[in-house]
């Protein structure tokens, strides 16, 4: 064992204890556990934070309506996080050194003071969360069916390493009450590390044979991470992906020409994609009625991309590509069409628009007179659908909820992914029912969703999902279940090994320290004689 001034506990103190030398202080038992709690839930935290990474942009768009400010808020997020989160682990750690080493827990007030504010930076977090984005706590739950299965195999592996110092802590405890108290919540979490695969579920968890084809993708706003999104160099990078169908947003202007952008009915609702506020200093647009399609052919819509690189791929450009993002414009949705009818590619949209009857009309003569194959137009928005349908029988008709789905007699549903469960998507497609989810950008979504049976997703990453050639992992569930269950066994006994060892160490430690003491005292009794 080290000596009382070696390096190892010199360190271990300054760290934990900013102190040089140790010494016994109260409740530092009480401060572990706090170090504890706070460690996990920082680590849950982390966990939300990358498991809703997938819908960053909802975080960003809200920060910009509120400050007119198009910043990467949510990576802000993520790094102040994860320097929190890594803080508390490695405290955590360090307490865990000071056990084995013997020194005294004596928590410094400045380590309490941080442990404190990295609770209100939860709290804060998960008030924002249940306050302003509540849509995204279904996320978490279907999160766990991608993770779980591994979740549990590293808890059972941190079990196992931790195991030793709860061991030694039970055997430091004085009182009885206190052995049992700790010997009881370990042998309870154990347990619930040890069984909870008996209540975990997965669309993963399948055979290779049952994994349904891969859903076909398609282009939100077209290639949105390496374009600008909603200009034609963005769907034709889309295009290069296979995607099934283009995704966008049609507005009309003042002269009733229908065009392609997405911020909508708000104060400065161009300035995020456009230079509008440089051509128009001093006019605040709210609509797209507001302008007339010369006005908008006029602003730029692709220097923004390269100035604020909303994704952090404005690198992966070509120079030539970079030059092409800087002289975007402002499409109309007949140019999407005729890049559609070109491709056999099919469209799909929503209609912002303050008179829906007029715009509707207007937007559905667009189309018909396009001379595209109404067979690939997806109509998504709800209003006026019934003048839709006698207008243009041909154009399939996408539902947003399944009872209207049903009135409509249509076969088609385009859901966000938190909205439905993988159990009801497999069932929708065992009725023969086409299922899109949306936004979906990242692997672990996109893994799960294909093995539930989704028909297709709406991605703004389309580039990175075109080369998966496979689910992140397929099991079958008896393979599993001989994995969990080796896992377990194993882990047990190693515990169980690591207790006896243990135990036989401090008792030859007890033994040779008895010995010691008897030598001593003969020693002193022979030099009084």
């Amino acid at each position: 064992m080290p000596q009382n001034g070696s390096c190892c506990r010199v360190c271990c103190r300054v760290v934990y204890s900013c102190h040089w030398t140790g010494g016994v202080k109260k409740h530092a038992c009480c401060w572990l556990s706090y170090v504890i709690l706070v460690s996990l839930l920082c680590l849950c935290w982390m966990y939300i934070c990358l498991v809703t990474y997938n819908d960053r942009e909802d975080v960003n768009w809200e920060g910009f309506k509120n400050l007119k400010l198009w910043v990467n808020w949510f990576m802000v997020l993520i790094i102040i996080s994860a320097v929190l989160t890594s803080y508390c682990v490695l405290l955590l750690l360090f307490a865990l050194f000071h056990i084995a080493l013997k020194e005294p827990l004596n928590l410094h007030w400045l380590h309490k003071i941080f442990l404190f504010l990295g609770v209100i930076f939860v709290t804060l977090g998960v008030t924002g969360i249940s306050l302003r984005w509540q849509q995204e706590w279904p996320t978490v739950p279907l999160s766990l069916q991608a993770t779980a299965p591994f979740l549990q195999f590293g808890a059972v592996g941190a079990l196992m390493l931790l195991s030793p110092f709860i061991f030694k802590g039970i055997r430091a405890a004085r009182e009885k009450w206190s052995k049992f108290l700790i010997g009881a919540v370990f042998v309870m979490l154990s347990a619930a590390i040890f069984l909870c695969p008996l209540i975990i579920q997965s669309p993963c968890l399948i055979e290779w044979a049952e994994l349904p084809e891969k859903p076909q993708l398609i282009g939100h706003r077209g290639d949105p991470m390496m374009a600008p999104e909603n200009t034609i160099m963005s769907f034709n990078k889309s295009i290069l992906c296979d995607v099934k169908a283009f995704e966008t947003d049609v507005q009309l202007s003042k002269d009733g020409i229908p065009f392609l952008m997405h911020d909508n009915n708000q104060s400065g609702f161009l300035r995020r994609t456009t230079n509008v506020k440089d051509k128009f200093p001093h006019k605040d647009f709210n609509q797209s009625a507001d302008l007339n399609w010369d006005e908008l052919q006029s602003l730029n819509a692709g220097e923004w991309f390269l100035k604020t690189d909303p994704f952090h791929s404005v690198s992966k450009l070509s120079e030539e590509e970079r030059e092409m993002a800087r002289s975007q414009t402002i499409p109309t949705l007949l140019q999407l069409l005729d890049l559609a009818k070109q491709h056999n590619i099919s469209v799909m949209f929503d209609l912002y628009s303050l008179n829906q009857e007029n715009d509707t009309i207007q937007t559905v003569k667009t189309i018909l007179n396009s001379s595209i194959d109404p067979r690939l137009i997806f109509w998504l928005p709800p209003v006026e659908r019934e003048y839709v349908n006698k207008t243009a029988p041909d154009f399939i008709q996408i539902y947003n909820n399944e009872s209207d789905m049903v009135n409509g007699e249509g076969n088609h549903l385009n859901l966000k992914y938190s909205k439905i469960s993988t159990k009801k998507i497999g069932e929708l497609r065992r009725r023969n029912i086409t299922v899109n989810l949306w936004v979906v950008n990242e692997r672990w979504l996109f893994s799960l969703l294909w093995c539930a049976g989704a028909s297709s997703v709406t991605t703004n990453s389309c580039h990175l999902l075109k080369d998966m050639k496979q689910p992140n992992w397929v099991m079958a569930p008896l393979k599993y279940t001989i994995i969990w269950i080796t896992v377990d066994i194993v882990s047990i006994f190693i515990m169980i090994g690591l207790f006896i060892l243990q135990w036989k160490s401090e008792a030859k430690s007890q033994y040779f320290g008895l010995e010691r003491e008897r030598t001593v005292a003969l020693l002193a009794r022979k030099v009084d004689h």
